[in-house]
């Protein structure tokens, strides 16, 4: 009886430390895996995801690093920014982003959306909140005020808007910035060690998904 519980012990041991070792590696690579794995839009590319919350200080000082990672990008990835939703402020700012996306205007205001919301918040003020705000912002951007109006109230925004809380739970999201690549693998500040070293991470991620390791 003893040699069996001295042997089951044993096994225990060498589960744990089998368990311990590989959580410590994983670790140690900056980034960790995404269970289940999640599908990719295009299997042809490797597919990047930002989650974020124009919100957020940290999203906001990693922004002129991903900013400069994205202008040389390899060829074959797919980028896409997903807001975050974890309450209604973050809803709020969702909006204006799907908004953006509807109009095809996020290349024009995503900057200016992020600097506004900032600056904002800091000066203890909400801004860039309401549809009257943001449909003023727009028009200061080109947009008609007609067409904000239109998408803002679009069932394709209301689509989003309803998925969105979903979406970070399916990938295993509970802060951000957070990146996912391939639908595998997901990293942020903490596991990478830092904002800077996030990018590393990407791109070691990216490497491997190309078959470069």
């Amino acid at each position: 009886m003893l040699k069996k519980f001295a042997g089951f012990a044993l096994i225990l041991f060498f589960i744990s430390f089998a368990g311990l070792s590989n959580a410590e590696e994983q670790s140690s690579t900056g980034y960790e895996a995404v269970s289940p794995p999640q599908p990719t839009t295009n299997p042809a590319k490797v597919e990047v995801i930002e989650f974020f919350w124009y919100g957020c200080p940290h999203c906001y000082s990693f922004e002129p690093s991903l900013s400069k990672w994205l202008k040389t990008k390899p060829a074959n990835v797919e980028f896409i920014r997903i807001p975050a939703v974890f309450s209604e402020e973050w809803g709020k700012h969702a909006k204006a982003y799907f908004t953006a996306e509807a109009l095809g205007v996020i290349d024009a205001v995503h900057g200016d959306l992020f600097d506004g919301i900032q600056q904002a918040k800091q000066a203890g003020k909400h801004e860039l909140e309401t549809e009257d705000q943001l449909a003023k912002f727009f028009v200061a951007h080109g947009v008609k005020e007609a067409d904000f109006r239109e998408a803002y109230n679009s069932f394709m925004v209301d689509s989003k808007m309803r998925q969105a809380p979903a979406l970070a739970a399916k990938y295993g999201i509970t802060g951000v910035p957070a990146i996912i690549v391939n639908g595998k693998y997901r990293t942020n500040g903490t596991l990478a060690g830092s904002q800077e070293k996030m990018i590393d991470v990407i791109n070691t991620l990216i490497k491997k998904e190309s078959g470069g390791q």
